[in-house]
């Protein structure tokens, strides 16, 4: 009996999403095995489903927390990801997610973004990306895909359109991750602005920022109930990608991972923090600011935790299925494309 992901593809389907968005190739397939991507390929079409994947990170200073990208041309990390991009592009897979760090959970603070590391500055992990993206450069443009950038946790959406711009937009695209650059302070609607003309891929979801001691808390929360406005955004999509596939990013069981769930906090006190946005202008933090604020002021539950006490599941279900009905019905509102929804893996 197959299992992973055709089992993934299978509830997916069930569950009335139109297709499966895994994280990476080395997902559906550790070794690459070509056999073994037809048949997930195979599956996804007989399902009437589309398939989406990605690479990994292409930072080299995260790189070695994922030591899969070097195994996988066996030492050689650049083969190890024309590997994945040729085996992604024989099943159809042409759009291919990247991201630039880890997520540093436990740590405390500004520490949980790499864009603070103390060995290495931000600058220089953008300046070490953007050569190792114009490497694969012509590998994407021989394959015919596209290696899009995430709006990721650590970077704001001005720095990945100056990167997708130095390395090329015929190489190189986003993902618009509709909740991260509230981390980096961007106000939703401004972000869709700067980002939609490049995106490719989507990962939809949505956050709440509470006020605390010290500064915003940052919560997951079922697309609908946070701070993104997805009528903005569907709509600056359709006249931008109207053909991307709208994807959401379902927020994960503590069951799958064990745990505390960690608690994100943007230190908005902190010069070094803030000061760290040199691009964020004093309009759009004003904005996020009212936002914030207006939201708190109307909603009394907002000035508590948006995380439940139990998030297994059955309640990572029931919040990916609460995004799915939300976005539909926006979707339908706005005609924001053609394509139907899917969940991430």
């Amino acid at each position: 009996m197959r299992g992973g992901c055709h089992d993934t593809l299978a509830r997916a389907h069930e569950a009335g999403f139109g297709g499966v968005f895994f994280r990476t190739v080395l997902d559906m397939s550790p070794a690459l095995d070509a056999g073994e991507l037809r048949e997930i390929r195979d599956h996804a079409d007989d399902l009437g489903m589309y398939l989406e994947a990605g690479l990994g990170k292409v930072n080299p200073f995260a790189t070695p927390e994922a030591p899969e990208l070097r195994a996988a041309g066996g030492g050689d990390i650049l083969l190890g990801f024309r590997r994945m991009m040729e085996a992604a592009a024989r099943i159809g897979c042409v759009e291919l997610w990247a991201a630039t760090t880890n997520y540093q959970a436990g740590y405390p603070g500004k520490f949980v973004w790499d864009r603070f590391r103390t060995d290495v500055t931000w600058p220089a992990q953008l300046a070490a990306t953007r050569r190792f993206l114009k490497r694969l450069r012509p590998i994407a443009l021989d394959l015919g895909v596209h290696i899009n950038l995430e709006t990721h946790e650590e970077i704001t959406s001005f720095e990945l359109v100056e990167l997708v711009e130095a390395v090329g937009p015929d190489a190189c695209g986003i993902v618009f991750d509709t909740a991260n650059p509230l981390q980096r302070l961007e106000h939703p609607r401004y972000t869709a602005d700067r980002v939609a003309p490049y995106v490719r891929q989507t990962q939809l979801k949505d956050c709440a920022l509470t006020p605390v001691e010290g500064g915003y808390r940052f919560d997951l929360t079922p697309c609908g109930d946070g701070l993104v406005d997805f009528a903005y955004v569907l709509s600056a999509l359709a006249r931008t990608a109207p053909a991307v596939n709208l994807t959401i990013e379902n927020q994960e069981s503590r069951e799958d991972f064990p745990g505390p769930a960690p608690v994100t906090v943007l230190p908005i006190r902190d010069p070094d923090f803030v000061g760290s946005h040199s691009d964020l202008t004093v309009a759009e933090f004003a904005a996020l600011t009212d936002l914030v604020h207006d939201r708190a002021s109307r909603d009394p539950r907002a000035r508590a935790s948006a995380a439940p006490a139990r998030f297994g599941d059955a309640e990572a279900m029931a919040a990916v299925l609460r995004s799915l009905d939300h976005l539909t019905q926006v979707r339908e509102r706005v005609a924001a494309a053609s394509r139907p929804l899917a969940v991430t893996a």
